[in-house]
C-alpha cells in the first residue's frame, strides 16, 4: 500500500479510488505552461462550456465535503474542466473524513473529482493541499509528495505583482473546534440537517424551472449570531496575516466567500462546494477575483453558442 492509500484509507476513503501515481519530490519553483486542450478522459466531457475555457495563474478551492450528499462534485467538475491554472491550492475539508467515518456516502462523481485533481497534477499544475479540520489525518503528512500533490499544514503564495499570502484552512480561529470538538459534532450534524433541506428545497426549484439557490446560506446568514462569528473570524485571520509580515490571507473554513481589505491586510475566503460553489482566483496579472459556478456556467454556455453560431 502506498502513502497516498495510506492516507485515505485512515479516513474511509472509498475501494473505487485508483491511485497508481508513485509518490515523487518536485522542484515547486518551475512549472511549464501547459496550453489548456481536450481531455477525453475529462468526467464531465460533453457538458458546460469548451475544455479549459479560463486560463488563470492559481485556484483556491475550500469545503468540497467530498463523502456528504450535500457535496457539489458535478458542479466543481464542471469548474475544473472549464478551467486551467499553474497553481492550484485545495484549502482543507477537501474529503469529510468526520461524515465518512460515520455512515458511508461516495458517488461517482465525487471520486471523479479526485481523478480530476490527480491528472492535473500529472500535467504540470502544481498542487497544494493545505488540509483542514474535516481531513485533518493529512495532517500526519505535511511535507510530502503523492501523486504529484503536496501536502502542507499552511503555504505562502507570491502573486503575479509581488504579493505574499499565507494560505491556510482557518479552523485554528475557531475556538469550538478548537476547544469543545463536541460542540463542532454537534454542529456538524445540524449543519447537514440543514444541507439535507437545502438538498430537497432545490429539488423542488428544478421541477418548477427555477435555478439553484442555497437555503442553507440564507437561513446561516439571517442568524445574528452567525453573522458576528463571520466578522471575528475574519478580523482573527487577518490579524494572524499582519503579525506574520505578509500582504494577505487565503483560507475557507466558514463557507462564507468573501474578499476585503482589513486594517490593511488582505482577506480572501474562498468559499465553498456545498452551498455557494466559489472558487478565489489569481489573474495572470496578479488580480484576485471570487469567482461563483454559477457565472462560470453561464460564460460557458454563452461562449459555447456564439461559437456554433459563427
Amino acid at each position: 500500500m502506498t502513502g497516498f492509500e495510506a492516507v485515505y484509507s485512515k479516513l474511509s476513503r472509498p475501494l473505487s479510488f485508483r491511485v497508481s501515481d508513485k509518490v515523487e519530490g518536485t522542484d515547486a519553483k518551475t512549472f511549464p505552461d501547459h496550453s489548456a486542450g481536450s481531455d477525453p478522459d475529462a468526467p464531465s466531457a460533453g457538458r458546460g462550456g469548451p475544455e479549459g475555457q479560463f486560463r488563470y495563474r492559481a485556484i483556491w478551492v475550500s469545503d468540497i465535503h467530498l463523502g456528504t450528499r450535500g457535496c457539489k462534485a458535478e458542479y466543481l467538475i464542471d469548474f475544473m474542466r472549464q478551467t486551467e491554472s499553474d497553481y492550484l491550492y485545495l484549502v482543507g475539508d477537501i474529503i469529510d473524513g468526520w461524515r465518512l467515518k460515520k455512515s458511508w456516502y461516495w458517488n461517482q462523481a465525487q471520486n471523479d473529482v479526485i481523478q480530476k485533481i490527480l491528472r492535473k497534477a500529472r500535467k504540470g499544475t502544481k498542487v497544494v493541499y493545505v488540509p483542514g479540520n474535516h481531513d485533518e489525518a493529512l495532517r500526519d503528512y505535511t511535507s510530502m509528495h503523492f501523486g504529484g500533490v503536496a501536502v502542507e499544514r499552511e503555504a505562502i503564495h507570491r502573486t503575479a505583482d509581488g504579493r505574499q499570502l499565507l494560505v491556510l484552512h482557518g479552523d485554528d480561529f475557531d475556538g469550538v473546534v478548537t476547544y469543545a470538538r463536541w460542540l463542532a459534532f454537534l454542529g456538524d450534524w445540524a449543519y447537514n440537517a440543514a444541507l439535507t433541506a437545502n438538498h430537497w428545497f432545490n429539488l423542488a426549484r428544478r421541477a418548477l424551472g427555477l435555478p439553484y439557490w442555497s437555503l442553507s446560506a440564507y437561513l446561516k446568514h439571517k442568524v445574528k449570531n452567525a453573522v458576528e462569528f463571520v466578522s471575528r473570524f475574519e478580523e482573527a485571520v487577518a490579524a494572524e496575516a499582519r503579525r506574520r509580515g505578509v500582504d494577505g490571507v487565503v483560507c475557507g473554513h466558514i463557507h462564507h466567500a468573501e474578499m476585503r481589505n482589513i486594517d490593511g491586510v488582505l482577506y480572501c475566503n474562498d468559499g465553498d462546494w456545498v452551498e455557494s460553489c466559489t472558487a478565489l482566483v489569481e489573474h495572470m496579472d496578479g488580480r484576485l477575483e471570487i469567482v461563483r459556478f454559477a457565472t462560470i456556467g453561464h460564460l460557458g454556455a454563452v461562449s459555447a453558442s456564439v461559437t456554433a453560431a459563427s
